[in-house]
């Protein structure tokens, strides 16, 4: 496989995955970082820095809309949950051992 079709074929892939985010409202950012380490905000972050290696100007709050497909602020309004106590709880303690592994 040639270098174009791979980032064609990623950037393809990271479309379906915004979309699959966009369409799983329902799962929660605490979710997909207890599960997964994480979420749609360090999607945004990422993006973020990654443009701006590349000299564009992207902030933050640009990057959230273009991952939430709306602005951040307006997906948290329509749906995010408050974080139960179990929630909570299974996050500190991955932040405990991330701190522990140096991370």
């Amino acid at each position: 496989m040639n270098e174009q079709t791979r980032i064609e074929l990623e950037a393809a892939a990271f479309r379906r995955l915004l979309q699959h985010l966009r369409d799983r409202s329902d799962v929660q950012n605490i979710d997909l970082m207890i599960l997964a380490g994480f979420c749609r905000n360090c999607l945004a972050k990422w993006y973020s820095a990654e443009a701006k290696e590349r000299g564009i100007d992207i902030d933050y709050p640009a990057a959230q809309e273009i991952i939430y497909g709306m602005p951040y602020d307006e997906w948290k309004a329509k749906y995010q949950k408050e974080a139960t106590p179990e929630q909570l709880k299974a996050m500190e303690e991955i932040q405990r051992r991330n701190e522990a592994a140096g991370h």
